[in-house]
């Protein structure tokens, strides 16, 4: 499981270094595309493997789903971390979460989010008080 919270620095060639403690679960390569809330996801390549073929599954006459699987192949760089554990995001990648020098990488359970500092700051100021209040009520039962 991904878990936690680590505040690596990118470099100005666009490389992350991912946190040793996930390296070995990552080894195997990685997939990297857009996510939530200006994010970006990391996958290890078969986890991301069995998201996309549930998501090619769904009925391509809806439109929706059509677009979801689009963006989704379409915003998806594959990589293999070098040996130092650093990757490289793409130009796209940086623009769309808004990431420079300063980025946070969290533990999503199945995968990792990688977010710009001051963004990440924001979303759990926002979220923060909702969760310490149990306010999830789509998670009714789970806690």
């Amino acid at each position: 499981m991904f878990l936690g919270t680590y505040h690596p620095k990118m470099d100005d060639k666009g490389r992350l270094t991912l946190p040793a403690k996930f390296r070995a679960d990552l080894a195997g390569g990685l997939m990297i595309t857009k996510g939530q809330d200006h994010s970006l996801a990391v996958y290890p390549k078969e986890e991301f493997t069995k998201l996309a073929r549930r998501a090619a599954s769904a009925s391509r006459t809806d439109p929706q789903a059509r677009a979801f699987v689009r963006s989704l192949a379409a915003s998806t760089d594959e990589q293999m971390p070098d040996g130092s554990g650093r990757i490289t995001l793409s130009q796209d990648h940086r623009r769309y979460a808004n990431l420079t020098k300063a980025c946070v990488v969290i533990g999503s359970v199945d995968f990792l989010e990688i977010w710009d500092e001051e963004s990440w700051a924001n979303y759990q100021a926002e979220h923060e008080e909702a969760y310490s209040l149990g306010e999830h009520d789509s998670l009714d039962g789970v806690f």
